[in-house]
């Protein structure tokens, strides 16, 4: 094995992803059936002419800005909640970086802490993306004990939209218009991922994600620039959109799609996010490993994968085939990307935080 691609050093950008889960009811006559999961998912094409993942279908989500930290939202949630948790509860532990990755501190002097300026920006994105608006009356307060609910679009949704787009910070305007405070307490923390080096000058994100569980679908409207369409699928109906090419995902997205196959309905997942079973927030930097018909992604736990501060800006490579390195192996968490839409996930091992990784998933021979 050896290093190769050695760039200069790359420009994080902090961001935030909102994965809704959605109670299905029982068919009407006309209805399409319910999944065999009992929730559906809610997966945004991107714009082909979008820069980063286009065609794309993916989770609610975007960049940090600083309206995400405003002070001015301070004044929207008080008097109920205030600094520094804002109700959320105690935080998980953060683990310790990655050598060479970015520091998930707070920012300095920011009137928000990272969590909950996420978890704004999730919320304002899906607003944006999808005309979903995740907001709670400020007199109302939170109950968690229950699955969400989206609030109805308010009237000029396309107009708010596109103030919003211009100037995220006229998200906090609309929400004082309707006198309402985003629902942040909906979004239960799921995990993060950083973007592994591919190829120089690519776009690096370190990327929160959440996890909402919401009673019944709300109405989604694309805002035909970032996203041209959206479809409501369960884990399982998403996993045979990807492999027979309707759509196509990230590894990211595909991961976390069989991460939630696991759950057999939007009750059990939901129970899952409220009983505080993750001790430690996993916060995933994949390192690529190039064999020589196929690409890896390791993650941690993975016997190949290891936590050196050189793989930041760099790849594992082999001359060696897939079939080969995986023969020699035995402890496992990797994705082999064979092609662009074929993945198989190999998972060995347990999670030391609680968390709920995919069963190995393994692509028929006759897709290879």
């Amino acid at each position: 094995m050896n290093g190769s691609l050695r760039p200069g050093a790359s420009s994080w950008r902090q961001a935030a992803t909102m994965v809704l889960a959605a109670g299905w009811a029982r068919p009407g006559p006309a209805a399409p059936s319910p999944p065999a999961e009992g929730f559906r998912l809610l997966l945004l094409q991107r714009s082909e002419s979008q820069g980063f993942l286009p065609g794309a279908h993916v989770f609610p989500g975007g960049v940090l800005d600083k309206a995400d930290h405003s002070a001015d939202w301070l004044r929207l949630f008080a008097p109920h909640h205030g600094p520094p948790r804002f109700g959320l509860g105690p935080p998980l532990s953060r683990p310790a970086s990655f050598p060479g990755l970015p520091d998930p501190a707070d920012e300095d002097g920011a009137a928000l802490p990272n969590d909950v300026a996420s978890r704004i920006c999730a919320i304002r994105e899906a607003f944006e993306e999808a005309g979903v608006l995740l907001l709670r009356p400020r007199d109302a307060l939170p109950t968690a004990a229950e699955p969400a609910r989206a609030l109805a679009p308010p009237p000029g949704l396309d107009a708010w939209r596109d103030r919003v787009r211009r100037d995220p910070r006229h998200f906090l305007s609309l929400c004082a218009h309707l006198d309402c405070t985003p629902d942040i307490w909906a979004l239960h923390d799921w995990g993060g991922w950083l973007t592994p080096f591919t190829r120089s000058g690519g776009r690096r994100f370190n990327t929160a994600f959440f996890l909402c569980c919401l009673r019944e679908p709300p109405p989604v409207y694309p805002d035909l620039t970032e996203v041209v369409s959206c479809q409501w699928s369960s884990p399982s109906e998403t996993t045979e959109s990807f492999i027979s090419k309707k759509i196509w995902l990230a590894p990211p997205q595909f991961y976390e799609i069989r991460r939630l196959g696991n759950f057999a309905s939007l009750s059990d997942l939901h129970k899952f996010c409220l009983d505080g079973a993750l001790e430690e927030m996993e916060r995933w930097l994949p390192i690529t490993f190039l064999t020589a018909d196929a690409m890896l992604q390791l993650l941690p736990g993975d016997e190949l994968y290891l936590e050196d501060s050189d793989f930041v800006e760099n790849v594992m490579s082999t001359e060696k085939k897939t079939g080969e390195i995986m023969k020699e192996g035995k402890t496992f968490h990797r994705m082999v990307l064979h092609s662009r839409h074929v993945y198989s996930v190999h998972v060995t091992v347990q999670s030391k935080h609680k968390h709920v990784y995919p069963k190995t998933y393994v692509v028929s021979q006759s897709h290879l």
